[in-house]
């Protein structure tokens, strides 16, 4: 099995792409480096770096033996910290991910804060709107919207993202603003559907009924399944939208778009922060939970 210090001399290889730069940042030897590598490569039975005179390249074997060692140093550094001051500065890779509205509208905006107080924090941000596999890719934590369908993950509950109703001035404008249900078809109202599978079955617009919540059928002036572009219809007027006040917030504030029936919001959508089993909240990891609740807190209920 290798040694930290090996796998901390073939990262840094693997992070310059250089020896001799390699050498330089850890203070030793050119040599010595060269003899770890071919020492790691003899263990392991693979070629991992790939070299030219002119140039060292990782392999495939190589990357993935990279991404690995790099948990490691991280584990093995989090095991040297337990007993830290619990205020120090936060060290290390840090690999999160979340949906892109909530990346850009909310937390990019506040990261300035999270990164000024610790400089050596090497943040992974992913914003994507598909399920990220937490083990497969090596996710320390990720922020879900929804419900966790993976037993074998574990949640820990933000709150409900407060959702709204939305138009734009010049909708209202032509078709008029909503005061009730009934008004929504007496007016002629379209809305704009989102659906992850374009041509699936439309969920119509939500509203609470009772104790629960029900669907009304609106003609649909366009469907989309992305969205950033379910926002953009509803600011370039096409129709009325629901949609979480993270994402709308600024433009309810700006004027561009107004937010409609008030008391008839639809159903909260359920957050969580969500980390897999397969090891203990490190250090970085507990902190950036508590520093992102605090950032998402007003925007929900």
């Amino acid at each position: 099995m290798p040694n930290l210090q090996a796998l901390l001399i073939f990262a840094r290889v693997a992070e310059m792409l250089s020896f001799t730069r390699a050498a330089e940042s850890l203070g030793i030897q050119k040599g010595r480096v060269s003899t770890v590598i071919r020492g790691l490569e003899r263990e392991m039975g693979a070629a991992l770096l790939h070299r030219t005179t002119r140039s060292v390249q990782l392999t495939e074997d190589g990357r993935a033996f990279y991404e690995r060692a790099r948990d490691l140093l991280a584990e093995a550094q989090d095991v040297q910290s337990m007993f830290a001051n619990s205020g120090a500065p936060l060290r290390g890779r840090l690999r999160v991910d979340m949906p892109t509205e909530l990346a850009e509208k909310v937390v990019i905006p506040a990261l300035p804060q999270l990164l000024n107080v610790n400089p050596e924090l090497e943040l992974e941000l992913s914003s994507t709107d598909r399920r990220v596999d937490l083990v497969q890719e090596g996710f320390d934590c990720v922020i879900r919207i929804g419900p966790i369908i993976d037993d074998r993950l574990i949640a820990r509950s933000l709150g409900k993202l407060r959702m709204m109703n939305a138009a734009s001035p010049g909708y209202l404008v032509k078709h008029g603003i909503p005061q009730t249900l009934d008004d929504l078809l007496i007016q002629g109202h379209q809305m704009v559907h989102y659906t992850p599978t374009l041509g699936a079955r439309l969920a119509g617009w939500e509203y609470p009924e009772g104790d629960g919540y029900a669907s009304l059928a609106l003609p649909g002036a366009m469907q989309v399944n992305n969205v950033q572009t379910y926002h953009a219809a509803g600011l370039a007027g096409i129709g009325l939208i629901q949609a979480g006040y993270l994402a709308l917030a600024h433009h309810i504030k700006s004027g561009d778009l107004v937010e409609i029936l008030p008391d008839l919001r639809p159903e909260p959508l359920a957050a969580s922060l969500v980390v897999a089993h397969r090891r203990n909240l490190s250090q970085r990891v507990r902190a950036f939970m508590a520093w992102i609740e605090c950032v998402l807190e007003p925007y929900f209920d």
